[in-house]
């Protein structure tokens, strides 16, 4: 036999290697820290009779929480709206060479950005002590209209302004890195086709550029829906918040009714995460070869595979 064959011989009559598997305590540590912790907060919420919770349960579906629930719906989504238009417009004015527009679209950014939502809202509802009335005509010149301002701005559209405007100035920046995403080719391929620059932005530019405004957009509108609660600035009176901390202080229960509306903020925001999802998920089909499963396709592939194991 030669060296060779004794040398292979001894090799096959090695035992196999055992693998062990890496040990992970941080992890156990770390897990059953949390438990403990989840279990105290589940106890706290058990237990401690002052959070209210029959309370809660009688008021949660009442009429005035519910309208003050479609008021901030519908606050939010005009809000959006207004921030949407007024933002992409504004984006649009920040990349034009028009020095003119370009310096405008920055002034109102730079305004809108850098001070709080809550000061805003503040001033809109306290307009009129600037202006009593509002015109429209030739400046120095005749009036064509003239308007109370309090009748063209009540409380609700001072509310919408204050939201929307603010959130035109970051809808703005969003939109801008979405296009500024766009690579520049696409934009000289479309010039070489005699496209426009309108057509050029509407067919080439935005489509590829939604895959980076969406996710930032869900999140604001996300943020918009809780930041309605400070219109409580104005007063708007008919609001979420309002409503609640209104039936608090008349019940001198103010904690369980800001519990209550923050379980409605809570259950609002799901529906919109479980949106969001849904929305970066079909814009994120030019760039990804394989789309990730929601989560309905994945619970059928568990059932089919349970039952292809039986």
């Amino acid at each position: 036999m030669s060296a060779d064959t004794q040398e292979d011989a001894a090799e096959r009559e090695k035992p196999p290697i055992e693998a062990v598997p890496v040990r992970h305590p941080g992890r156990w540590i770390g897990a059953a820290i949390i438990a403990v912790f989840a279990a105290m907060l589940v106890h706290s919420l058990l237990t401690n009779p002052n959070w209210g919770w029959s309370l809660i349960g009688e008021w949660i579906f009442s009429p005035p929480i519910i309208r003050g629930v479609g008021v901030t719906i519908l606050l939010t989504i005009l809000a959006m709206i207004i921030g949407l238009a007024l933002g992409i417009m504004l984006a649009i004015m920040r990349l034009s060479p028009n020095p003119v527009l370009n310096s405008t679209a920055w002034l109102f950014i730079w305004a809108f950005r850098g001070t709080p939502v809550y000061v805003q809202l503040f001033l809109w509802a306290n307009i009129i002590a600037l202006y009593t009335t509002l015109s429209l005509g030739v400046p120095f010149g005749p009036e064509f209209l003239t308007l109370e301002t309090k009748t063209l701005i009540p409380a609700f559209v001072a509310a919408l302004l204050g939201l929307g405007l603010n959130e035109a100035a970051y809808m703005a920046e969003i939109v801008r890195a979405g296009i500024l995403s766009v690579d520049e080719g696409q934009d000289e391929a479309a010039t070489a086709l005699g496209m426009s620059r309108m057509q050029t932005l509407r067919h080439i530019v935005l489509p590829q550029a939604m895959r980076v405004i969406v996710p930032p957009t869900g999140n604001e509108t996300i943020s918009m829906l809780k930041t309605t609660s400070l219109v409580i600035a104005i007063p708007l009176t008919n609001e979420l918040f309002f409503q609640a901390s209104a039936i608090g202080n008349r019940l001198f229960q103010p904690f369980p009714m800001a519990v209550m509306a923050s379980i409605w903020y809570l259950a609002l925001t799901s529906i919109l995460m479980v949106g969001q999802y849904y929305i970066e998920r079909y814009y994120a089909r030019g760039a990804q070869r394989d789309l990730p499963p929601t989560p309905i396709q994945k619970w059928r592939r568990r059932l089919r595979l349970g039952g292809d194991s039986t």
